[in-house]
């Protein structure tokens, strides 16, 4: 919360007098307070409550594909969250064209979004298919998603986020796969192909997914320099860290009759895979969770590291109390580890030596 004042002075007293009225004392309650000259970019604003940031991103139809991709809303924290944030920055009913509104507050959950309304509203509107419906959901949506990501990246909402920013959330979170061709090109800039009406076939070149631009943009900032360890082990680029599996088909082990088997361990993939998003509910992760059961491991030990995937610390609660439940809801475990294994080999995390 910013607020911009008319100050009034008392130069022999040496104080200023501000008048910052109801809205604002809240700001003045906290302790110390920030004080600048006004921008020139607030000229032409009224003393009072400093609005939040513009956010053109917000506006751009071309990105609406994106904001209402099933992957970016988990990544953002799915519905739920969605409905928490309504719930704190609604005061009132968001369907006005009622002459009658309830005090009491209710979300309804509308595609591709939700809205909230009064009991009375939701009762009419249940079942019903407007565009004025559909589009308030739509804007609860990508506002919603643009808060998220502004907090997601130690942003507030007086910042104005940018398309790079954008990208590089949806990289972060695990999805670059979302990115669509034209906001990787605008994105990263790269200069428009020519508009012709009319083509040779030869002539006709398929538009390259928005994740291999990215990766071309990416691949010559890696550090080419690698440290190899023993075989089976695992080497570990600088930026970012790549792991590269090596296999080693002639191994002292190989040519016993009952070798003992070793547990694989690396703390470098596993670090990693704990940044990243959890594969259950899709918010950050807290921990790698090795696969249990399937002949994973055994008495009092653990699967290989390479058999991990991220859970966030209530979503690893839940497997743990009721594994049946938690692979109904999700998925079994080992489909989530093919699924998150497959993403690891898409994006260059794991290569071969």
């Amino acid at each position: 919360m910013r607020g911009l004042f008319t100050a009034e002075t008392v130069p022999r007293l040496g104080l200023v007098l501000l008048k910052p009225g109801s809205d604002l004392m809240y700001l003045f309650q906290q302790g110390r307070v920030l004080v600048e000259p006004q921008p020139e970019s607030m000229e032409g604003l009224p003393s009072g409550l400093v609005p939040d940031a513009r956010q053109p991103l917000a506006e751009d139809k071309s990105l609406e594909s994106f904001f209402t991709d099933e992957r970016v809303i988990r990544a953002a924290g799915g519905l739920s969250a969605l409905n928490l944030w309504l719930e704190r920055n609604v005061k009132e009913c968001q369907y006005l064209h009622s002459d009658y509104h309830h005090q009491e507050l209710v979300t309804l959950h509308y595609p591709p979004g939700a809205i909230l309304v009064c009991w009375h509203c939701d009762n009419q509107l249940r079942e019903q298919t407007t565009t004025t419906l559909s589009e308030l959901a739509r804007s609860n949506l990508i506002t919603w998603l643009i808060s998220s990501i502004l907090t997601s990246l130690g942003y507030n909402k007086e910042r104005e986020l940018s398309l790079g920013e954008l990208c590089w959330w949806a990289v972060y979170s695990g999805i670059a796969d979302a990115i669509t061709e034209s906001m990787a090109h605008r994105a990263l800039r790269l200069p428009k192909e020519p508009f012709l009406s009319v083509y040779r076939e030869s002539d006709i070149i398929p538009m390259p997914p928005a994740a291999s631009i990215l990766q071309k943009k990416i691949q010559p900032a890696v550090t080419a320099s690698r440290f190899a360890n023993v075989r089976n082990e695992l080497i570990v680029d600088e930026q970012p860290k790549v792991l590269a599996l090596r296999a080693d088909p002639e191994s002292p082990e190989s040519f016993m009759l009952l070798p003992k088997h070793r547990r694989w361990v690396n703390e470098d993939y596993t670090r990693w895979v704990k940044a990243q998003p959890c594969e259950g509910c899709r918010r950050p992760a807290d921990d790698p969770h090795h696969v249990i059961g399937n002949g994973m491991g055994g008495t009092a030990t653990k699967a290989h590291d390479l058999f991990v995937f991220p859970l966030c610390r209530e979503c690893h609660d839940k497997l743990h109390a009721d594994l049946a439940a938690f692979e109904q809801k999700h998925g079994t475990q080992l489909e989530l580890l093919f699924r998150f294994l497959n993403r690891a080999l898409a994006i260059g995390v794991i290569t071969k030596a």
